[in-house]
């Protein structure tokens, strides 16, 4: 015992049988790939236009108020149009004044003035920003989203410009997560002007024309598929869901025991509702979820901080709710461009030819082992199987998932993990037939062989880094597998390999190495 401690054997025999613990069962630790356990891949197209619309509705809903700092009358007319703000003035002197006022203070903004009408629009860098941004934040908002359902084996990613890749690996029900993606989840407040059965009787009293910035929503409640009630509200909302601190499934409502989902805003949010509800009392505030009204309270009491959203929910619809506006509202709608099914017992097939060649390839190094290096090709062929079990660890430590690809990566590692113990065999067969002892053999194999094994693996690593930082889907799994298995090689090769050498020099009377 005390030589098994001394050569270092004993250390790695603890951490081996604490890797194989935290390890087992495979299936329940390591997460496979969709393409190898069946799944559902998504290609989203992100409408990264309407991210330019939304940014310029806020500033549109801005611009009145900014004004009236300076004294300048508010713009009569507003409207957002083609990715373009566009303000009528009374004159042109109050134009030029607004469209100066607003140059100072958005400095994004490119404007024009025509006789009393003033047109914005964002600076080409701007809007490449916005797209981006929007893309990106879409992409985070899709795996908060996923990862609230439960689905924790997801992969998400970008192509291109304006596209997301989203792979669903063994998904219990994939239309629970189309429905989850497919929803913008945009919240809004916004004073009802008036409500009617339809839209007609509610344009009456403008003569059959909607007014400027307004338009006309309808209830999500339907009978008979119509809806209920429609309401005519202003197109831009000074309080929206973007601006919520928290959201719960509760219960309340007129009887205290309907489900409802419980808000509470931030300091933005709660000081712009304080004000909305405080200088309107009595009148009924729609609560707008994706373009359709939920409920139209009516405004008791100024209200800052909280509140409820009811509207016929069940239980299990105010928790999605509740989720979709924690995750928060996607920045630009999407499309489903490509909704295609992978088979799991194509996943399976792939599983078993791939555990196959890592079987085959295991076995004839095996032989090869034994053959040409006897007991050496032994303790070599064990250090491998450290090295795959390693890789699997690893996987599961870093949340990874394991891919086709990437069984191909601990292929490789296989190859490369039997190459330093070839160098570093040779090494200890040259110093044996130059005359030294066995012992000053084994030392100096494993000296001369470690500077050419570290060169080898830093610069495949390298590679594997490039792969992982560019590379999408298939290539990451590969690119961390390969870097999971050199890590594991150098740890293999040089400590472990090292160790039972020691061990076997230590406990028994070596007179010729076998090797």
């Amino acid at each position: 015992m005390r030589k098994m401690l001394f050569s270092g054997l004993a250390f790695w025999l603890v951490v081996t049988g604490f890797i194989v613990w935290g390890l087992w069962p495979v299936k329940g630790k390591v997460k496979f790939g969709m393409d190898l356990v069946g799944g559902t891949f998504l290609t989203l197209q992100v409408q990264t236009d309407k991210a330019v619309e939304s940014e310029l509705k806020g500033i549109a809903q801005g611009i009145p108020g900014l004004l009236g700092k300076d004294n300048i009358k508010a713009p009569v007319k507003k409207d957002v149009v083609n990715n373009e703000i566009v303000l009528e003035f009374d004159d042109l002197n109050t134009a030029n004044s607004a469209a100066s006022f607003i140059k100072d203070n958005y400095r994004d903004l490119v404007l024009t003035v025509k006789e009393k009408v003033v047109t914005c629009m964002f600076k080409p860098n701007r809007v490449e920003k916005i797209k981006e941004e929007a893309v990106n934040t879409n992409t985070e908002i899709f795996r908060n989203r996923l990862n609230g359902l439960g689905v924790e084996e997801i992969s998400i990613s970008r192509k291109g410009e304006n596209q997301i890749i989203v792979e669903l690996p063994a998904v219990d029900d994939p239309q629970v997560a189309r429905a989850l993606i497919g929803k913008p989840a945009v919240l809004e407040f916004k004073l009802v002007e008036k409500e009617g059965r339809d839209a007609a009787s509610i344009l009456v009293d403008y003569d059959g024309v909607m007014p400027d910035g307004k338009e006309i929503l309808s209830s999500k409640e339907k009978v008979d598929g119509k809806p209920v009630t429609y309401y005519l509200v202003s197109k831009y909302a000074s309080v929206t869901g973007s601006m919520l601190k928290s959201a719960k499934p509760s219960v309340g409502g007129k009887f205290g025991s309907q489900p409802v989902v419980q808000f509470e805003f931030n300091s933005e949010g709660g000081d712009k509702f304080y004000d909305l509800t405080s200088k309107n009392p009595g009148k009924m505030i729609a609560i707008i979820l994706d373009e359709q009204v939920i409920s139209a309270p009516v405004i008791n009491a100024a209200i800052r901080n909280s509140g409820y959203i009811e509207g016929n929910f069940t239980v299990d619809s105010t928790r999605e709710l509740a989720m979709l506006l924690k995750s928060g509202s996607l920045v630009a709608p999407v499309t489903i461009e490509e909704d295609r099914q992978v088979s799991a017992t194509l996943g399976e097939e792939a599983i078993s030819k791939g555990l196959l060649a890592c079987l085959i390839g295991l076995g004839l190094l095996f032989i090869f082992s034994i053959i040409y290096y006897k007991l050496s090709g032994l303790l070599a062929f064990m250090a491998l199987a450290f090295n795959l079990v390693f890789v699997l660890f690893g996987l599961y430590l870093v949340g990874a998932t394991l891919t086709l690809p990437g069984i191909a990566g601990m292929v490789l590692t296989i190859g490369m993990a039997i190459d330093a113990s070839i160098l570093i065999y040779e090494q200890i067969k040259e110093a044996l037939h130059s005359g030294l002892s066995i012992r000053k053999s084994v030392d100096v194999g494993f000296s001369n062989a470690m500077a050419v094994i570290l060169d080898s693996n830093i610069t495949t690593f390298i590679v594997g880094v490039v792969l992982y930082q560019f590379g999408t889907g298939p290539l990451k799994g590969f690119a961390v597998t390969l870097m999971l298995g050199i890590v594991a090689t150098l740890i293999a090769g040089l400590l472990l390999l090292r160790s039972m050498f020691n061990f076997v020099l230590n406990t028994f009377n070596v007179k010729k190495l076998s090797i």
